[in-house]
């Protein structure tokens, strides 16, 4: 057939994703912390979306012979304030998840973050290896501040 309508417990099962060689899962963020854990689905308890088997498809890929998977994020996004009303800049690679924050995606399971300042690759990286490369493809602005807030958790010297 050309076309093959088939259900999502089928089509997002991470095994099934699997037999295609070099599967690729691209996704997006709301947020990813320095650890690489990915809230794609709330900021804080504020809910946005929906995960859509973001957890599926990236395990699937991961596990594909040759594959990846990619969260692909602007580094910052213009929010506004709460209490200002005043629009502001803010990084999407963060310190910490907003508390509350849904993590779609657990640490061990990104892969690749792709920013409009570079590519981390954060397969087999330990966390200060993380939080090097994120901060390395985070918006110029937010970079001193990263290192610092790591540094203070004891994560990075």
């Amino acid at each position: 057939p050309i076309v093959e309508v088939l259900n999502g417990a089928y089509v997002n099962n991470p095994f099934v994703i699997s037999q295609n060689d070099n599967q690729v899962s691209i996704n997006t963020a709301i947020e990813i912390d320095l650890s690489g854990q990915v809230a794609s689905e709330s900021i804080g308890h504020i809910q946005y979306s929906g995960t859509g088997g973001q957890a599926d498809t990236a395990r699937g890929a991961v596990l594909s012979k040759g594959g990846r998977s990619i969260i692909a994020l602007y580094s910052t996004a213009n929010i506004r304030n709460r209490e200002t009303g005043e629009r502001e800049l803010k990084s999407k690679i963060v310190s910490q998840l907003t508390p509350g924050a849904i993590v779609s995606l657990q640490r061990q399971d990104t892969d690749y973050v792709v920013t409009e300042f570079g590519v981390a690759n954060l397969r087999g990286c330990n966390v200060a290896e993380r939080v090097e490369r994120l901060i390395a493809i985070a918006h110029p602005d937010f970079r001193d501040e990263l290192l610092a807030d790591a540094r203070a958790y004891g994560i990075v010297a």
